[in-house]
């Protein structure tokens, strides 16, 4: 945390579109309005559906109807989560004169050149502050390995023809599914001695017969992955009107996330409805009293805007969130009599909006 940010003398320097100037030999502390970022994490699945080797004679030999025949990779798209991260807003720069022979105001600064406080101590940063908040989960995906070894026997090896093969491996079924069967009823000469014996062979029973049926019916796998994607487009030039419904990228059901111009796809759109939505002050705020305690000083706290962001896909709402929106909001200046006397006033401001968190003196 820095306890101030930046005096310039001797310089004339733009800080950039709309913004105030630092002049020729004035010497000033500057500082900016948070902006916001909406931040966007998609859940999506990736299921492939590898066809059976022997699907051809699943039904005839092993009564089994429903089958993959052939190969294919399919992908879900599950949901999203709506979370915010701060930036500085480099349209919105704030100019603190400093007067000769004045104090240099307590101002608090984070690493981002933000308002975070007055006459404050600074404050510890916590692990991960950068991080998009309104996000939860774990970003790793989950991906299904297990690739068993398919416990062919010597008459399935020395099969000629497919068909040879597939009633071979049919007959090492039917043979496991008989063994297990003795085991079970207590036929078998030399039983595992105990119950968890027993258990672990009834299991690799099991995963032999799993094995060997895949190669009629198919194998699916499934795995879980993310996706994360920033939007970062919301001005405060833009009105209600120019909110309308925005393509963001495309989802297809047998590429995942794709290109536009892919025929198959369909988009992901966010909308917003802008609530609280000021962009510049009212008449009323601007307005100058000719009491000196009722006069303004050069510290403003930002008052922000509001919007709801929906986010849509094949006109399905995955998620819906109201949230605060920093660059929507309008820069209010403190009363400068809440400065004057021999106590200074301590101050919080948001990090993530600029509004004042407590005053206290």
């Amino acid at each position: 945390m820095k306890r101030l940010f930046i005096v310039l003398a001797g310089a004339f320097w733009m800080l950039g579109a709309n913004a105030q100037i630092v002049k020729e030999d004035e010497a000033a502390l500057v500082y900016y309005s948070p902006k916001t970022i909406i931040v966007l994490d998609f859940t999506y699945s990736i299921e492939r559906q590898e066809a059976g080797m022997f699907a051809p004679y699943a039904e005839e030999m092993l009564g089994v109807k429903d089958v993959i025949s052939e190969n294919r990779t399919k992908y879900v798209l599950e949901d999203a989560v709506i979370g915010t991260r701060t930036e500085a807003d480099y349209t919105r720069p704030h100019k603190i004169v400093l007067e000769k022979g004045s104090e240099t105001p307590l101002l608090n600064l984070n690493e981002k050149n933000l308002l975070v406080g007055y006459n404050m101590p600074p404050a510890k940063k916590e692990k991960g502050a950068n991080k998009p908040t309104g996000i939860q989960r774990n970003v790793q995906k989950s991906k299904d390995t297990d690739k068993t070894i398919a416990p062919y026997s010597e008459e399935i090896l020395e099969a000629k023809s497919l068909k040879a093969k597939a009633e071979a491996v049919a007959k090492q079924i039917y043979h496991l599914r008989e063994t297990r069967m003795y085991l079970l009823g207590g036929e078998v000469e030399h039983a595992p001695a105990d119950g968890k014996a027993m258990e672990l062979v009834l299991k690799e029973l099991d995963k032999q017969e799993q094995t060997l049926t895949e190669l009629f019916t198919g194998r699916s796998t499934k795995e879980t992955e993310h996706r994360r994607i920033e939007y970062n487009s919301i001005n405060r030039t833009e009105t209600a009107e120019d909110q309308a419904q925005k393509k963001l990228l495309y989802f297809s059901e047998d590429n995942g996330f794709t290109q536009s111009e892919n025929i198959d796809a369909d988009s992901i759109c966010i909308y917003m409805q802008l609530r609280n939505a000021y962009f510049k002050a009212p008449e009323n705020d601007k307005r100058k009293t000719k009491k000196k305690n009722d006069a303004l000083s050069q510290i403003t706290y930002n008052l922000p805007g509001n919007a709801v962001v929906q986010v849509f896909y094949k006109n399905r709402l995955l998620n819906n969130r109201s949230l605060p929106v920093a660059q929507l909001g309008i820069d209010v200046p403190l009363p400068k009599g809440l400065f004057t006397g021999d106590k200074q006033p301590q101050i919080e401001f948001s990090e993530k909006t600029g509004n004042i968190v407590s005053i206290s003196k």
